[in-house]
Parts: structure tokens; sequence; C-alpha cells
């Protein structure tokens, strides 16, 4: 039994609250659940009561004296930031990618050259399990100085079975050896692998057939997903092992219209995906196909930044009733970021979106496009006291303040992990 912990006198305290139990689109985005002069009482990591300091003053009067206090005035506190969209598990590096693009070269020119998904591939292929598992741990302790309490993390630097499970397999090590909580993702379909160059069909078929069932009876992944773009895969094939992977219980996450449109938003909306990343090219089709469907567009302004494209119509898809959520896309490639505050600013600055709709896609939404809405997301009672103690005043001047890590302290399950 650990002391119960009492954040008081918050000057706001950003509850996310909310009377759905599904994502959040249009104006309910904007619906904050601000607390002024807020506070929190946690015990074994389990918020056990939200509201006024004068409202849990009055409740735990006889409590007060057992409690670690975390005087909270003139500091911001939200709900723990979730990163619903990384590849954070990987081999090696490609700095000098990033030469080439000022150079001149493309995502595509790259990749067709044998760097860019397959140059990470060959350095994870090579790296032992004790290699990733360090190098991860690095990231994710950075994550976690960027208020990031929860990540998602994909599959995919292999393409071959003993690669892909080795990075699932690290993954599921790293959620009993970091305070981080990792959800792990199959995807093995990232790109179709040099030996199978002129053979895709083949190498579909290996995926379903060899990789997907062991995947699946080993227990290391909840969501499948799929590179859907031309000359990676066709939407025809990306259905296959998406519809494939929902036999074996996998949840169905799609790498949508990135490059050119391509139908992926729409395939997203047709097989029932919870998510479809990228979208900077997504058409009006697809955008529509996907509000109806309640899926989540999971946005990516960093990656956009960072290959300097044009951003996700972010605006567009809100005001269209899509459900948004962000996301770093930590990659080697094209986004080799931790900071999910840089990416609430760039949400505002790229895609127009409102400070308060940022906030909320980088944490109740995020959590949704993988399906922990009920653990985390949100302070309410009931839910694990993932937390960041912000050094602003507001949820405004944490967006307006741009490019500045502003976390002072994250608890993670009650446990302080940063400051």
């Amino acid at each position: 039994m650990t002391k119960p912990i009492w954040i008081k006198h918050a000057t706001q305290l950003a509850t996310l609250a909310g009377k759905g139990k599904g994502p959040r689109s249009q104006e309910a985005m904007s619906e904050l659940g601000l607390i002024e002069d807020g506070s929190l009482w946690i015990e074994d990591g389990i918020i056990q009561a939200v509201g006024t300091t004068n409202d849990l003053e009055k409740r735990y009067a006889e409590k007060l004296h057992t409690a670690d206090v975390v005087e909270a005035s003139n500091h911001l506190v939200t709900p723990g930031l979730v990163d619903p969209h990384t590849h954070v598990v990987y081999g090696g590096s490609r700095e000098h990618e990033f030469e080439m693009r000022l150079e001149g070269a493309t995502y595509m020119d790259i990749m067709n050259a044998g760097g860019g998904i397959h140059a990470t591939a060959r350095m994870t292929r090579e790296a032992i399990e004790e290699e990733l598992l360090e190098q991860t741990m690095s990231r994710l302790d950075s994550f976690l100085a960027h208020g990031v309490t929860m990540v998602e993390s994909k599959s995919g630097y292999g393409m071959n079975l003993e690669t892909e499970l080795k990075q699932l397999r690290v993954m599921k090590e790293l959620q009993q050896k970091h305070a981080i909580d990792l959800v792990p993702t199959f995807m093995g379909a990232h790109a179709v692998p040099p030996e199978f160059k002129g053979k895709e069909n083949e190498f579909v078929d290996y995926l379903i057939d060899k990789m997907l069932p062991i995947v699946a009876e080993e227990n290391l992944a909840e969501f499948n997903d799929v590179f859907c773009e031309k000359g990676v895969f066709t939407p025809e094939q990306s259905k296959r092992i998406l519809e494939a992977g929902k036999e074996y219980g996998l949840v169905p996450k799609i790498h949508a219209d990135e490059i050119e449109p391509y139908g992926g938003a729409e395939l997203a909306a047709k097989v029932g995906a919870v998510s479809a990343e990228h979208l900077l090219k997504a058409s009006d089709e697809g955008i529509h196909a996907m509000a109806k469907a309640g899926t989540i567009a999971c946005l990516l302004p960093a990656t956009a930044l960072y290959l300097r494209e044009e951003a996700a119509a972010g605006r567009k898809m809100i005001d269209a009733g899509v459900p948004v959520a962000i996301s770093t896309d930590c990659n080697p490639g094209s986004s080799p970021t931790t900071s999910m505050p840089l990416v609430m600013n760039l949400a505002c600055i790229s895609m127009r979106l409102t400070p308060a709709e940022a906030l909320t896609a980088a944490t109740y939404n995020a959590a949704c496009a993988i399906n922990r809405q009920e653990k985390v997301g949100s302070l309410e009672v009931g839910k694990q006291a993932d937390i960041v103690l912000w050094d602003v005043k507001n949820y405004q001047e944490l967006q307006y303040l741009f490019g500045v890590n502003h976390v002072k302290a994250v608890w993670k399950k009650g446990v302080k992990v940063v400051g």
C-alpha cells in the first residue's frame, strides 16, 4: 500500500472527461472538461476523485495528512499523452538520408535505391534482441520525459518471420521493463522485401500463411497494419492482409494515402479499421467514408514537416466529422522525434487544429486509436493515474509556446517517473 497522492490548486486541470466511450469528433474535440483550481486524489495508482481543491479538501479532510501533496498552482495538469503510431523498435540510424532529402531525393527515390525501410530492415535483421532492447529503452525514456505515458509500437523492420518475431518479443519484454505502456502492432506488410521483388503476391501469401498464425499463437500483437501505397501494397493486397488478420483477432490499422490518393481511406472504412494513418492525400470520398464509419484519422504532422510535404487536412477532417488523433510517427527515416508536445504545436500550425482539439487528439482520441480509452486518455475516477504536470498555466499556453518541452513532472500509474 503506497501513500495517497493529492494534487491540488492546479491553475487549470484538463480532465478530458466526457459522456461517450468512443472517439470524439467535431465540437466534442474542444470539450476538455476544464476545472479551475483543480485537484486529484490518487490511491494505488488509480484516480479516486477529481474536482476543485475545495471539494477534495472537504471529502478527504481526515486523510489529507496521509498523502504526498503536490502543489500545482500556476501549472496545467493533463492526462498523460498517448502516442498511437510509432515504429520505435528498430536497429541502426539513417541520418545520411536526411541530407539526401535536402538535396532533392524523394521518399520513394531513397526506398527504391535500397534505403528507407529496406535499410532499417537490414540493420534490424542484424541486431540482436539485447541491442534492440537497449536502443528502444533510450527512446522510451525520451518519450516519458516529453509527457508520453503510453506508446503504440509497430513491427515491420524485418519483413521476414524471424525479425518480425524478434521485434515483437522485444516489445513484450519492454512492457515488463519500462514504465511506459507499450501496445504492440504487427506490421509485416511495411514493404515488400528485396528477396520478393517481382513476387509481391507470394510475399502476401507468406505473410498470411506463415507469419500471422505464429504472431497470433504467441499473442504478440493486438493490431495488424499494412502500408497501402502505390509501389508498396495495393488496396486489394492490403484488404487480403487485413481481413486475414481479423481471422486471428488482430484489429486492422492502415497506412493510407500518404504519397498519393490510393483508396486507402476508403479501404480503412470498408474493413472496419480502428484508424487510418498519414492521410496526406486522402480523397474527399475517403474522408466522408471514414466519418461515416467512425474511423479515426491518425495524423502525423512531424512526418509531413520532415519530408517537406503539405500536412494532412486535419481541419477539413474534423469539420467533416472524422475523429482525429495525432502522433509522432517516431521512426528512423521520416520522423526521428519523440516529442509529442512538438506534434501538438505542429497540429495547430500546419493542420489548423485549435489548441483544445490538439490536446484531445494527443490524449483521449489517441487512446481510442489503440483501444485504451477505458484505462487512459482522461482524468476520471477509476482510470490509471497517468498524469502530466506542465510548467504553463493553461492549455492555450501549452500550444502557444512552440517547440519547448514544458513537462515538469510525470506520474505513471501513480508513480512519479519524471521530475
